[in-house]
């Protein structure tokens, strides 16, 4: 008896239907400092996690009314993330469990 050997076609389909259904979604959302200070570092870990994550801004700096684009593409379908800002001056300032999902945006204050 010779088993029938499954198309290309079905193959690929089952392929994209596996891929899709593994894949997250990138969290992606604008980071404003409306402080008077240079943002140098600025950590962002999912609310579940205890410990931080690396530093999202690495050698770049988020000087003081500025904006960027954050992309965070760890693979989570988490939306609720904890941040920490970390200044020039060295000062540090946290923000526990903001839903990033929810609002596209996060602005930092004084």
């Amino acid at each position: 008896m010779r088993l029938a050997r499954p198309s290309s076609l079905l193959i690929a389909l089952l392929g994209l239907a596996f891929a899709g259904s593994v894949a997250a979604e990138d969290l992606e959302f604008e980071l404003t400092n409306d402080t008077s200070g240079v943002l140098t570092e600025f950590y962002a870990s999912p609310a579940d996690v205890g410990d931080w994550e690396e530093d999202i801004l690495g050698a770049d700096v988020l000087g003081a009314g500025e904006s960027v684009s954050i992309t965070i593409a760890d693979g989570r379908t988490q939306c609720a993330y904890d941040m920490k800002f970390v200044f020039d001056d060295g000062s540090e300032t946290t923000v526990a469990a903001e839903d990033l999902c929810e609002t596209g945006s996060f602005t930092i204050t004084e």
